[in-house]
């Protein structure tokens, strides 16, 4: 089975040279499962050409931390090794994208370049860039190939969709072409000559390290001390396409059948904890989805997260180029939160007392805790936390700014269209209706803590954040 061509475009029309394809891995890191290599694949082989996967390490990308350099790093170490099976190099490099992706290829005398897909501003502004270079000086095809969403993107709907009901029907007129099993990445009978050794110490040492903020009195005076050894540790979620695989299973048999009944409690282990292997795309949502259906009849709240509340929101970051800002949010949102941007504010904390988690609130604090801990804060308390940090900060803009910036930094899963798309439904009403009005939030969704409360045991929770912090 070949690549379904509907889920390529063309950035640059060229006619395909003899020399090695080369697949420009980014959004996409994993050797199984992969649309955009197994298009490569079948460029090369048609040619008769060699084929290679190249990553670019930024060291300075979108306010990333040391703890996503490394979770990164080491999944791709498994992806070289799990290529170097199947006779295609891995190259890590490192530098600017712009410069680095197109020397490359000229050092190569690549005939042709593929890559994957993102929505994301950086990533399409590299993208105009080497194909503004590939066609200018060596004129060689390049691909873009959807593998991060089930649906491709610009196939699923044409324009930015509302809400979730406005784009469900659509991406569900295209399952059956698109939700198929995948062919096997095959050994690749082209050698490729010359390879060279990733220095992947030199890539570590360009990740700066970082240390947590000193945490609450609140909540422990022996906290403070141990929190940036576990930020700088972030050992208990192992990164690659064996430890995602793995976890995809244990989700399939333990977890999945109660999935409806306990996602929004954070005291029960209902969660698939699978966002970071998504986000860093060492394990595809495809392979996801066609495990759960296998696995379950009806499993319909996990796969309507997993597909169409995901894939809507790569559509907002796609068709919305204010996807982190202000601009983004509806009219009817700007417009009430602009009429109660003067509203008085019981509580105003600076982005330092938030990142410390020094609140008067014990469950945002809990909360804000364990993201800088563990790296990641369940997906019903991050809606939440986002809520809160428009009622403490000084503006919308100002409570924007605050939550991507905590999310981007501490959340594995952070600089994502799903963290976007969350924070600015929780904070500017996307994909959401008018409420009821109120002070402060105007008629954007409100969340309390009383509110909390009647959902799930939120003293529990706080304790068992605060036990863990503490051993």
């Amino acid at each position: 089975m070949s690549v379904n061509p509907k889920r390529v475009r063309r950035l640059v029309e060229a006619e395909q040279k003899s020399g090695p394809v080369i697949y420009w891995m980014s959004r996409d890191q994993r050797a199984e499962d992969n649309w955009a290599l197994l298009f490569a694949q079948e460029l090369a082989q048609k040619r008769g050409s060699a084929l290679a996967v190249v990553f670019c390490l930024v060291s300075e990308f979108m306010g990333a931390a040391s703890r996503h350099y490394h979770f990164m790093l080491q999944g791709l170490r498994e992806v070289e090794t799990n290529l170097s099976k199947l006779n295609i190099p891995f190259f890590l490099l490192m530098g600017e994208q712009c410069k680095e992706i197109p020397n490359f290829l000229a050092l190569q005398n690549a005939g042709a370049l593929v890559s994957d897909f993102s929505p994301l501003r950086q990533s399409r502004e590299w993208k105009t860039e080497v194909s503004r270079k590939v066609s200018g000086d060596w004129k060689i095809p390049f691909y873009e190939v959807d593998s991060h969403n089930i649906v491709p993107c610009w196939l699923a709907s044409p324009k930015a969709e509302w809400a979730a009901y406005t784009f469900r029907p659509r991406i569900n007129r295209h399952l059956g072409e698109f939700l198929v099993e995948f062919p096997r990445l095959q050994k690749h009978p082209y050698l490729w000559k010359n390879e060279q050794e990733n220095d992947w110490a030199a890539a570590e040492k360009t990740v700066k390290s970082d240390t947590a903020p000193k945490v609450s009195a609140k909540v422990s005076a022996k906290v403070s001390a141990k929190v940036s050894a576990k930020v700088s540790a972030m050992d208990r979620i192992k990164p690659g396409e064996a430890a995602a695989s793995g976890q995809l299973r244990d989700f399939v048999e333990r977890r999945l059948s109660d999935y409806d009944l306990q996602r929004n409690d954070p005291n029960a282990d209902g969660q698939s904890h699978l966002s970071q292997y998504l986000h860093f795309g060492q394990i595809s949502s495809q392979r996801v989805a066609l495990q759960v259906l296998a696995g379950m009849a009806d499993a319909g709240a996990f796969l309507e997260e997993l597909i169409v509340r995901r894939e809507l929101s790569d559509n907002f970051c796609y068709y919305n180029s204010s996807y982190d800002s202000v601009a983004g949010f509806p009219n009817w949102a700007r417009e009430t939160l602009n009429n109660h941007a003067g509203d008085r504010r019981e509580y105003l904390y600076t982005l330092e007392e938030l990142e410390s988690a020094r609140t008067h609130d014990d469950l945002w604090n809990a909360a804000q805790l364990e993201m800088v801990c563990r790296g990641r804060m369940h997906g019903y308390l991050r809606m939440y936390w986002a809520k809160k940090i428009l009622e403490w900060t000084q503006s919308p803009r100002e409570a924007l700014r605050f939550a991507i910036y905590l999310n981007d930094r501490y959340e594995l899963d952070g600089r994502d269209p799903n963290g976007y798309v969350g924070i600015a439904w929780s904070i500017g009403g996307v994909h959401d209706c008018a409420w009821r009005e109120r002070a402060i939030f105007g008629k954007v969704r409100y969340m309390s803590n009383a509110g909390m409360k009647k959902k799930f045991d939120v003293q529990r929770y706080i304790n068992s954040i605060n036990r863990w912090a503490e051993s």
